[in-house]
């Protein structure tokens, strides 16, 4: 399941939004939704996540939410490291190959490293 998946998901369940109610209003068939959930279909466009906004009657701070999370929701990155470090390389391939072994508190970790090169990066 994709993170904007998994929001959609969690809003509906609040909402009360079925999977079918959702798709039939966003005019696209459930099987489709099921998908981009999943992750099983690319980055939603962004017409459809206007649409899963305007659906779920998501305002502000969760419909920025869900248009980040959209964006950081393709489910087969690609990760370019030509002309990097060899260590980028390294890094990035090894990831690829034992992401599956990881569990949520290494991802949390990472994310805590990439948070603070983010953070370094914007300061300097």
């Amino acid at each position: 399941m994709t993170p904007f998946g998994q929001r959609v998901r969690e809003l509906r369940a609040v909402r009360g939004v079925t999977l079918a109610e959702m798709a039939a209003a966003l005019g696209v068939t459930p099987a489709y939704l099921s998908a981009l959930e999943h992750g099983k279909r690319g980055r939603p466009t962004f017409t459809l996540i206007q649409g899963v906004i305007h659906v779920l009657g998501v305002i502000w701070d969760e419909a920025d939410e869900l248009i980040r999370l959209a964006d950081l929701s393709h489910p087969r990155v690609t990760v370019d490291t030509a002309g990097l470090d060899p260590e980028a390389t390294l890094l990035a391939n090894r990831l690829a190959r034992d992401i599956a072994a990881l569990e949520p508190q290494d991802f949390q970790q990472l994310a805590a490293v990439l948070d603070e090169a983010a953070a370094r990066r914007s300061r300097g």
